[in-house]
């Protein structure tokens, strides 16, 4: 990255120095200002954490008194931070579990662009009672800044018709959250509780990040309030209070078994996120 900037630096105040006839004097000016921006690049190194994949859905809860269709928006990107949207390639799994059966959605995605980088956003309509469980496996995601591969596999559970059964049903990922909790009908202040599983087995003492999604009334006083950390148990059980009304994403992150090429086929490691994403609304 530093080298990036350097050769910039160069073909930059090379370009302005040769047209100006008081190059020494402007070329340390500049210089000056340069170094400044990138101490200020060198001491915000949180710009390249918090990596969220979202699914969020319109509805969390669906009954008579509300649409039976639904809207969901696949964004990866920094929930808290309010962005920036990061591109997503098309994902290599997208789709619904219930107690139906399997239904494949890719088919189903619709692409959206957020200063040319590409979202989606995908419909459904619930015929029956139920507890649908909607999944997506993104494609592997090359994060420069962190030198790895990203692949989040995200979920998000929809209740239909008060069925209030299969909210814990495993999709079958590498990596997965159990939810301990019904991961809907939750208020603000409710706790939640998951095993983070690898394979089917819980991984001790696994890293967890929280993040809220951030709805613009929130500024954060320090980088630290923007992601916030747990650190599962012995049994891979993680627990967390959820302070505020929202969605709240919970993101396993492990490190995968086998690298991956990177863009520039250089073999890389991969982390792999277990996410979960919860709704709460305030008690009033």
């Amino acid at each position: 990255m530093r080298l990036i900037i350097e050769l910039y630096y160069e073909l930059f105040f090379r370009n302005i120095c040769t047209s100006n006839l008081n190059a020494k004097e402007d070329h340390s000016q500049m210089k000056s200002i340069f170094n400044y921006i990138l101490l200020s690049t060198l001491i915000v190194p949180s710009i390249a954490l918090g990596h969220f994949q979202e699914l969020i859905p319109s509805l969390d809860i669906v009954s008579e008194k509300t649409k039976r269709k639904i809207e969901l928006d696949l964004k990866f990107t920094h929930p808290m931070s309010q962005g920036p949207v990061m591109n997503m390639e098309k994902p290599a799994k997208f789709g619904v579990l219930s107690q139906f059966g399997r239904e494949n959605l890719l088919n189903g995605l619709v692409e959206n662009k957020f200063n040319q980088n590409t979202a989606y956003t995908a419909s459904y309509s619930f015929k029956k009672p139920g507890d649908y469980i909607f999944y997506v496996e993104p494609a592997p995601y090359w994060e420069p800044a962190e030198g790895v591969m990203i692949i989040h596999y995200t979920k998000v559970i929809v209740d239909a018709y008060s069925s209030e059964e299969g909210w814990d049903q495993s999709v079958g990922f590498p990596v997965e959250i159990e939810p301990l909790v019904r991961p809907y009908g939750l208020w603000a202040g409710n706790l939640f509780q998951g095993i983070v599983k690898k394979n089917g087995t819980p991984v001790p003492f696994a890293k967890v990040e929280v993040e809220w999604r951030n709805d613009g009334t929130i500024v954060a006083p320090f980088d630290p309030y923007i992601t916030q950390v747990i650190k599962a148990d012995s049994n891979g059980v993680f627990s967390y209070v959820m302070p505020k009304a929202g969605w709240w994403g919970f993101a396993a992150l492990i490190e995968g078994d086998q690298k991956m090429k990177n863009p520039e086929g250089k073999e890389v490691p991969v982390e792999e996120g277990a996410l979960i994403w919860v709704n709460t609304r305030d008690m009033k």
